[in-house]
């Protein structure tokens, strides 16, 4: 059986209990369950490192410490998490359901909606345009955050400048700021974001009600738990999906990680930053259903690669005019386009890798958590990577936590980080993408 074929053509030879398609309502509902984990991780990614470092005025070596062991710790999590949904059997409402306040189990019930492979395509692209739309709210809220900040800081700098003219004073010491406004923009954000995560929450829960597995029935095997991530380590189109996606999502949160403070101290453009990223993440919503017809028409493979080569000429371009407004911002719609579609090819890619490897060991069964958990914690270790590299490289270079002003080295580092660094990574991450599946695993 050419089962690589079909996993291209988007068909399973895995038949899905449920064919008869998935309810728009269901699809609906399954999407507003990326709210809550979306919102939390757009205000880390946008304003976290800007709030620890600036406004509690931590170094920035306890601050990359802090955030690394945190983003570890999520991903250690989603493999035994996903071990324990493998090993907990079918309840009254289900077999994920009851697991849901973790993230792994909401990704897994991708293959548990019923419907085909194409009805899973489509409520992957419902929950990936839902996505996108809460980064849009969240960033947009983090963004006006961070306009307070940059708005309070400047205000505070010159008020300094001006005190330290008036007394002829000077000092070798970096001069700080408090940012009480800013402390209370953030405060208000939080509340907000937990409001918003209780009521998608439960939209998610009493909305979507789940299906048998398809690869679940009396005759099938339930290998231990070091055999079958064993076996799934070993599957050849996983490994390559794996590596292609941690080395795209630590190149975009290489760069996007570090655009606040790109903005702020090697653009100029901090007090602009809300509209940039509005213009960003605006596109990226826009992108998305875009995506999921493209690559009905032309493969999984090719859109992914097309999408992704739309990033590099983008942060170059603004690597090399970064204080050119109109340039930042028309550069910004192909960002991010290519930011939606790392957000729906790979995860869409990752159902038709299951598939195969259920064509290859069809006496196993129970491990989609298992592949869907790994893929989680590669991807929340490449976004801590992400995080530790760049704190330590400013630290390294004399990143100053509040002061008014930073050192050419600091934005040379800044400059570096937003461009060349994720382009080598994302390069590397295509070529992993495009042999997901090969003439070798046919």
């Amino acid at each position: 059986m050419d089962s690589i074929h079909l996993m291209e053509e988007g068909f399973s030879a895995v038949p899905q209990e449920g064919s008869g398609g998935i309810p728009q309502a269901r699809k609906v509902c399954y999407a507003v369950g990326e709210v809550p984990y979306q919102i939390t991780t757009a205000a880390m990614n946008v304003s976290l490192q800007i709030f620890l470092l600036d406004v509690v005025q931590m170094e920035a070596s306890s601050v990359s410490m802090i955030l690394f062991v945190s983003r570890v710790w999520d991903a250690v999590t989603d493999p035994l998490v996903g071990y324990l949904v493998s090993r907990s059997n079918w309840t009254p409402i289900g077999k994920l359901t009851p697991w849901l306040c973790y993230n792994v189990p909401y990704l897994s019930l991708n293959m548990f909606l019923g419907g085909d492979p194409r009805d899973r395509d489509s409520a992957t692209a419902y929950r990936m345009s839902v996505k996108m739309m809460a980064m849009l709210l969240a960033s947009v809220m983090q963004g006006q955050v961070v306009a307070v900040y940059n708005t309070e800081k400047q205000e505070a700098c010159q008020h300094l400048d001006q005190a330290n003219e008036t007394t002829a004073q000077s000092t070798s010491s970096p001069q700080t700021v408090p940012l009480q406004e800013t402390k209370n923009a953030f405060l208000t954000s939080a509340l907000v974001m937990g409001a918003l995560f209780f009521l998608c929450s439960l939209v998610l829960f009493l909305g979507v009600k789940e299906q048998r597995a398809p690869l679940c029935s009396a005759d099938k095997v339930r290998p231990p738990y070091l055999t079958s991530l064993k076996m799934l380590i070993c599957h050849i189109p996983y490994q390559r999906l794996v590596l292609g996606f941690v080395l795209s999502v630590l190149a975009f949160q290489m760069s996007l990680g570090n655009f606040a403070l790109f903005c702020s101290h090697a653009a100029g453009l901090g007090a602009q930053f809300q509209h940039l990223l509005l213009v960003l993440l605006v596109s990226a919503s826009v992108a998305v259903p875009l995506w999921q017809t493209v690559l009905l028409r032309i493969g999984k493979k090719a859109t992914v690669f097309f999408g992704l080569s739309l990033f590099i000429p983008a942060v170059i371009i603004i690597a090399c005019v970064p204080s050119n407004l109109s340039v930042f911002m028309i550069m910004c719609v192909p960002m991010g386009f290519s930011v939606a579609t790392i957000f729906l090819l790979p995860w869409s890619m990752l159902p038709d890798v299951v598939d195969d490897f259920a064509v290859r060991h069809p006496s196993c069964k129970d491990l989609e958590p298992l592949f869907f958990s790994f893929y989680a914690f590669c991807s929340k270790l490449a976004g801590g990577l992400s995080v530790g590299i760049s704190t330590m490289t400013l630290q390294f270079v004399g990143y100053r936590p509040g002061a008014c002003n930073q050192g050419d080295e600091v934005v040379t580092a800044l400059i570096v980080l937003f461009s060349p660094i994720p382009i080598a990574l994302q390069m590397i991450g295509m070529v992993f993408f495009r042999n997901v599946f090969s003439s070798r695993n046919r």
